[in-house]
C-alpha cells in the first residue's frame, strides 16, 4: 500500500466509484459498504460500472439504504471527458487487467484528484504490481471473504473506528 496522499478521514465533497467486473463477490459487499461510509460522512458519491455490476447492487440494496447515484461506466467516463463530472476522490475495485486500465484512464481523465485502487482477488500482487502510475494502493487477497479488505479501507479513509 502506497502513502495516502491526503489525511485519511477528511471527507471528500464528490466521490466516485468505479467498479469491475462482478465475478468476486467481495467486491459487491465492499461497495455496499463503502457506499455506506460515504453517505453516512456527507460525500456525494457516484457508482459506475457495467450494467451487470450496477444490477447486481439494485437488487441487494432495492430500497437505496446504501447506494445513491449510478451510472453505466461509459456514460460516466464522458461526461469527465466533457467537463460535466468531476471527482476530488476516484476509487477502483480492480482485479483484473481492464481494471487497472480503467484506473490509469481516470488518473489521466482525472488528474487533480485523490486516486486509491483497491486491488483484491486470489492473486493480487502481480495486479498491483503492474500499476504504472501515481496512485494509492489497498491490496488484499480477498474473493469470497471481504473482512480483511474493510479492514484495510477502513485504514485508508480514516474509519478504522468504525464498528459498521
Amino acid at each position: 500500500m502506497t502513502e495516502p496522499t491526503e489525511t485519511p478521514g477528511k471527507v471528500p465533497e464528490n466521490a466516485l466509484l468505479l467498479l469491475g467486473c462482478p465475478e468476486a463477490p467481495a467486491q459487491q459487499a465492499i461497495a455496499l459498504y463503502m457506499a455506506h461510509q460515504f453517505r453516512t460522512h456527507g460525500s456525494d458519491l457516484l457508482i459506475t460500472g457495467n450494467p451487470s455490476v450496477l444490477n447486481l447492487l439494485r437488487v441487494s440494496d432495492t430500497e437505496k439504504h446504501y447506494i445513491g447515484d449510478m451510472k453505466v461506466l461509459e456514460k460516466c467516463i464522458e461526461e469527465i471527458v466533457e467537463k460535466r463530472r468531476a471527482a476530488d476522490l476516484c476509487i477502483v475495485c480492480a482485479h483484473n487487467d481492464a481494471a487497472i486500465a480503467y484506473a490509469a484512464t481516470m488518473r489521466h481523465l482525472l488528474p487533480q484528484s485523490r486516486l486509491v485502487v483497491i486491488i483484491f482477488g486470489k492473486d493480487p500482487e502481480p495486479l498491483a504490481a503492474s500499476i504504472d502510475f501515481p496512485c494509492e494502493k489497498i491490496v488484499e487477497k480477498a474473493v469470497h471473504n471481504p473482512m480483511q479488505l474493510k479492514a484495510k479501507v477502513n485504514e485508508v479513509f480514516g474509519w478504522a473506528a468504525s464498528r459498521t
